[in-house]
């Protein structure tokens, strides 16, 4: 940018250097607070909008998956597109987007119309996300501040995933299904001149050109793969086309995109990150730990509402627990990674989670809320504590230049990994529950066949059938999906403990050094384009035992500016 004093700049110099960048911090947890509300407010207001806009089966389907799918693809492209550009640039542009497309939605009179917002609120969200993960990265240059931001930052996301269906059926109470996206603007409105005012601008390296064709690539590579997976997590058939063409092509996709950015001098993303075995240890502890749990959250809903019968306000209640103790698990984060290392907090983070699963393989047909209650605790926190030490090791890791697409790639991983989940332990649900209907005493063959499909399929069969067979029927279901659910927590056990011997390659310490600490904006001296020479943060030496993050030998260091 031009040596002239702006705004932002004077308001740095006012505040102060210290108190800015925590400042920064509140703004960005504005803006990953609005993204997850996003992503599970529409859950709750899925009957309204089928009653309203009377949407086909496969319009439903879009309305509701094409947020998170268009996210997940494009994640790659913007974080990379920030480092190139500037990830305030981007943030703000993806600020401007999520409130014209929340206004959309909002009033959206057809189901085509409503399903087009929504993917152009998935492309404000993947300008949002990984530029909030790779600010924050900048703006806290000592590892221990950054760790406390970071737990911040991810005890926000738990809150936001959890406001957003209690917001969404608070506001259905009152409004039209569109309050749940009108919420949004008022917020946006306020965030662009504050985020403009108060956010440092800054680039990864911008040598040679951006490669457009890769970036594209690997959208559209993501795009297949994650649709696939999506598809057999909603119980489509593995070779069914709809579900093995887009995962063929995605991963043939992907598999090209990964032998061009080897290829290329300036590649789009540094494959080089994924040979330090601390980043691409940490990719798969995200991986591998939403793997395994978010095929739970399906599953405990289910159970909650069809077994024990509770509303679904009651279920939302039973798991807020969870909730508070992953916030928790976010806030005290910092002082764990500072007193055991990550490897140690990794792996009693997937042990603790491990335990917490087999813990609620105790639960049966009757409800024991006191059981639910230990079960959701160990669970927030160990999940949230796994989640925590491996971010904060990816991010740490991946060089400066690279925080944009090493934020990207970190929450590619999330997406792909629930995604997966979701597949997977589904997979393994059904084939624990299925047979148990086989052969129940009065049932014909066809209607054994329809309540094996799920639980709430089952009881509808029952009341139809009625009388006798249909009480037997009813049980038999409630037994079945009761077994299935303690073999699916056993398998998502087995993969927690996998994980658990998976972070033993993680450093066993963190790592210290001396500290670059940035001077205060007002000493920056503005360098013009054309000048030679590094531009980046003024740094003067700290004490010792202050952690910096490490960067690759030879990787420019990233700039920042007002």
């Amino acid at each position: 940018m031009s040596g002239t004093t702006t705004a932002a700049a004077r308001c740095r110099r006012e505040t102060g250097a210290g108190a800015n960048r925590w400042v920064v911090l509140v703004v960005l947890c504005v803006s990953l607070l609005l993204v997850a509300i996003d992503a599970t407010v529409l859950h709750v207001a899925v009957p309204a909008v089928t009653e309203d806009l009377k949407p086909g089966a496969m319009e439903l389907l879009w309305i509701v998956d094409i947020y998170p799918l268009v996210c997940a693809s494009l994640l790659i492209l913007f974080g990379t597109l920030g480092d190139r550009i500037g990830r305030r640039r981007v943030l703000l542009l993806g600020y401007a987007l999520f409130g014209v497309a929340s206004g959309i939605a909002a009033f959206s009179g057809n189901a085509q119309l409503l399903i087009g917002a929504r993917a152009l609120l998935g492309i404000g969200g993947a300008m949002i996300m990984p530029a909030t993960l790779s600010i924050l990265r900048e703006v806290f240059p000592d590892r221990r501040e950054r760790a406390l931001a970071i737990g911040i930052w991810s005890a926000v996301a738990a809150v936001g995933a959890a406001v957003g269906p209690l917001l969404g059926g608070f506001l259905l109470e009152h409004f039209w299904w569109g309050s749940v996206f009108l919420v949004n603007i008022p917020l946006m409105i306020i965030s662009l001149p504050v985020g403009r005012l108060l956010l440092p601008e800054s680039h990864g390296d911008r040598d040679g050109p951006w490669d457009v064709v890769g970036a594209l690539m690997a959208a559209a590579g993501l795009f297949g793969l994650v649709l696939g997976v999506k598809r057999l997590g909603g119980g489509e058939a593995p070779f069914s086309p709809f579900t093995l063409v887009p995962l063929l092509v995605g991963a043939v996709l992907m598999a090209v995109f990964v032998r061009r950015q080897r290829r290329r001098a300036h590649p789009l993303v540094d494959l080089r990150m994924f040979a330090r075995p601390a980043f691409s240890t940490s990719v798969g502890c995200i991986v591998l730990a939403m793997l395994a749990l978010v095929g739970l959250e399906l599953i405990a809903a289910q159970y909650l509402q069809l077994v024990l019968g509770l509303s679904p306000l009651q279920t939302g209640l039973r798991l807020l627990p969870l909730t508070i103790a992953a916030m928790a698990a976010g806030l005290a984060g910092a002082k764990l990674l500072r007193r055991f290392g990550p490897r140690a907090m990794v792996s009693f983070g997937f042990c603790l989670t491990a335990a917490a699963v087999v813990t609620l393989t105790a639960m049966g047909g009757n409800d024991n809320a006191t059981l639910l209650l230990f079960g959701f605790v160990l669970l927030g926190f160990g999940l949230e504590t796994t989640l925590f030490g491996a971010y904060e090791s990816m991010l740490s890791e991946a060089p400066q230049a690279q925080s944009g697409g090493a934020a990207a790639i970190g929450e590619t991983s999330y997406q792909l990994g629930a995604g997966i989940g979701i597949a997977l332990l589904g997979s393994v649900m059904n084939a624990a529950y299925t047979p148990g209907l086989s052969s129940v005493p009065g049932v014909p063959a066809a209607d054994s066949a329809a309540a094996g499909h799920s639980l709430g399929e089952a009881y509808q069969v029952a009341d139809r059938l009625g009388g006798t067979s249909g009480g037997a029927l009813r049980q038999a279901a409630r037994d079945s999906f009761v077994h299935g659910l303690h073999v699916t927590l056993l398998v998502s056990a087995g993969l927690l403990l996998l994980g658990a011997v998976m972070a033993l390659r993680l450093p066993r310490v963190m790592e210290c050094g001396t500290a670059a600490i940035a001077a205060p904006a007002s000493d920056v001296v503005a360098v013009p384009a054309s000048a030679p020479g590094p531009a980046g943060i003024p740094v003067a030496p700290g004490p010792t035992g202050i952690p910096v993050p490490r960067d690759a030998a030879g990787t420019a260091e990233s700039r920042v500016s007002a």
